[in-house]
């Protein structure tokens, strides 16, 4: 059964249709990928399936009964309140039945006159929490927050970063499951190790349909089953994932080619026809004239605008770059200790690592803008490098694309030749009209093609880009793609985007906590095979060494005991208890009185938000494995 049904879809902007008589539907439980060049109108699409915005003509039909729900690039979140508020929101009624139990808790705590008659209002608060999902709705959101990295999850969302608060969006949406999520670009601002828990996630656990705007190509692949392109403002549908859409794609264009080949020829023949007969305007001949009218006028398929980038070309001395014992801190925190590499001619290193560990942190030693805590970076005599960072920093939002690439000049040099400046940025994707947009206008993938664009002037012979690949439509990643390794470039790339570190790099540069940045040889799949393969020897090697349980002669799968039964009741209450208790703790922190009036407690105060932390971790840890124990009986 449709969820969602849309009927002759257009949108224009300007005289140029963006979306031109667009069908499509989703049914329950289907997983859907839609694809298309930054810009083709894919977040337009979205929004208007959801309702956000109404299309020119054509109509949606939604299921009355039906949840649908929109993960925006740049979601809209409440203000002044935690990650975890935000997130228990998306569980309606349960949110508003633990809100009302924990006010009426804290009002109890507080021991004021009359508090004796919240207890009955509370009794009945904590039934309403059982009768909706139990105490362990509480448990799951921050299980969920912590899988997508968000570690502060009592934390205002006001003072998140983009990238957090998307990921804190996307926990919303998770918890609520609706019946159709239609996500937009929801790998971006992820690590890689997340990526592939969300895939998993989406493919193994969630039960709603599933509209994904992504530019990752293994997600395409492992999670969808049908696959959407928006092309020149028509909507085309190819069965399967990312592979299974290129092979169809292909199949679709030769058709095209070929039945312009065949209406060419025909063309031709009538035209031949035209000039050698007199009677061709004889009313006889009047429909065989207008038949090469017709095969004159119609139009045939579009040429696919495809990027093509190129790097400059600059001598590479022997040596490029060298990293001798670099430690880098950042406050108390160890980011780097005693790292060693030597970047060689050709080496396109990928850096990866959870967010936050200090990848960026690392290439800003390298580029000289930070100093390392000890060690030291020797950067080769004709070494140049060029760096494209995740910000796009370097962009001037109120000047045009012209402007921001080459200022007030008409013509660029480009590996060794004057071009036109316009006909440079068309290798882009900007048509010449284009050229004049403010950067403030355009979308996050058409951003990141004009900060390419000015970094691709620069005469550098290595490249340092951080999170190239966000935003960027999958047309655009393949040329960049090509772009490094046809011309077999030196770079090093902090990246998320698995599939580009497959095809791109030949080495990878691993954050591994407490400091430890390992090398591996290969690129990102065979980094995941030589990390997996020392996992299992470590866990040999602790199998070895530690005593072994006595066997159990039944065979039989063990099964939780009665205390264990009793314990993983309890700690959803104690688990709560103690956040509760973290929140009262972090507020009285937070309040200037403290230490206006009682300064000389604020050590032993934030020694306890340290024990309650810890408390609270080694509860979850122990609720998660026997929540594991108790799932296999």
């Amino acid at each position: 059964m449709p969820i969602l049904v849309a009927e002759g879809l257009l949108k224009a902007f300007g005289e140029t249709p963006l979306l031109d008589g667009v069908d499509l539907s989703i049914h329950e439980g289907e997983r859907v990928g839609l694809v298309g060049n930054n810009g083709s109108g894919k977040s337009t699409l979205a929004r208007i399936l959801v309702g956000e915005e109404q299309p020119d003509a054509g109509k949606v039909a939604r299921r009355r009964e039906a949840t649908i729900r929109y993960l925006s690039q740049e979601p809209d979140l409440p203000g002044g309140r935690s990650a975890r508020d935000v997130v228990l929101e998306g569980l309606g009624p349960w949110a508003e039945a633990f809100e009302r139990h924990e006010e009426l808790s804290r009002l109890i705590s507080a021991q004021e006159p009359g508090w004796e008659a919240y207890t009955e209002p509370q009794a009945a608060a904590a039934q309403e929490v059982e009768r909706l999902g139990g105490w362990e709705n509480s448990l799951r959101v921050d299980v969920l927050l912590q899988q997508l990295g968000l570690r502060e999850i009592n934390r205002s969302v006001d003072e998140m970063s983009g990238g957090e608060r998307r990921r804190v969006a996307l926990a919303r949406l998770l918890v609520e499951e609706p019946g159709l999520a239609i996500l937009d670009e929801p790998t971006n601002h992820l690590d890689a190790d997340t990526i592939e828990w969300l895939e998993t996630y989406l493919r193994e656990q969630y039960r709603g349909a599933l509209l994904l705007i992504t530019h990752d190509r293994y997600v395409l692949d492992r999670v969808v089953r049908r696959t959407l392109e928006v092309d020149q403002g028509k909507l085309y549908s190819y069965e399967g994932g990312w592979h299974a859409y290129l092979e169809a794609k292909a199949q679709r264009l030769a058709h095209a080619d070929r039945a312009e080949a065949n209406r060419q020829n025909l063309l031709r023949t009538e035209l031949e026809w035209l000039r050698r007969s007199p009677k061709a305007r004889t009313s006889k001949s009047k429909a065989r004239v207008d038949r090469a009218v017709a095969l004159r006028d119609a139009s045939g398929p579009k040429a696919e605008q495809v990027a093509r980038f190129a790097a400059q070309s600059e001598r590479l001395g022997g040596t490029v770059l060298e990293v001798h014992g670099l430690g880098v801190r950042l406050g108390a925190f160890e980011l780097v200790d005693s790292l060693d590499l030597i970047v060689a001619r050709g080496d396109r290193v990928g850096i990866v690592g959870p967010n936050g560990a200090g990848k960026t942190t690392l290439l800003r030693v390298l580029l000289g803008e930070l100093e390392p805590t000890r060690g030291r970076v020797a950067i080769g005599a004709n070494t140049k490098l060029a760096y494209f960072d995740q910000g796009r920093s370097g962009l001037i939002e109120d000047e045009s694309v012209q402007q921001n690439v080459a200022p007030d000049r008409p013509q660029v040099t480009f590996q060794g030749r004057s071009i036109d400046i316009r006909s440079y940025l068309k290798r882009f994707l900007f048509a010449p009209h284009r050229t004049r947009d403010k950067v403030s206008s355009l979308s996050g993938g058409e951003r990141a093609r004009v900060a390419l664009a000015k970094l691709l002037l620069a005469p550098a012979n290595v490249l340092v880009l951080d999170e190239p690949t966000n935003d960027l439509d999958v047309a655009t990643l393949g040329a960049l793609e090509e772009m490094l390794v046809d011309s077999d470039s030196t770079a090093l790339i902090v990246s998320h985007d698995r599939y580009f570190l497959d095809r791109v790099a030949n080495r990878i540069l691993a954050f591994e906590g407490d400091g430890r940045v390992t090398a591996y040889a290969g690129n990102y799949s065979d980094y995941r095979d030589q990390r997996a393969a020392a996992q299992a020897d470590r866990k040999r090697s602790t199998e070895k060494s530690a005593p072994k349980p006595k066997s159990d002669s039944t065979g039989k799968r063990k099964k939780l005991s009665y205390k264990e039964k009793q314990e993983l009741q309890r700690l959803p209450g104690d688990i709560e208890r103690a956040e509760t208790e973290a929140r009262e703790v972090e507020a009285l922190l937070n309040d200037p009185a403290l230490y206006a009036d009682r300064a000389q407690e604020a050590p032993a105060i934030v020694a306890r938000q340290d024990e309650l932390q810890a408390q609270i971790d080694r509860m979850m840890t122990r609720w998660m494995e026997l929540e594991s124990k108790a799932s296999g009986e």
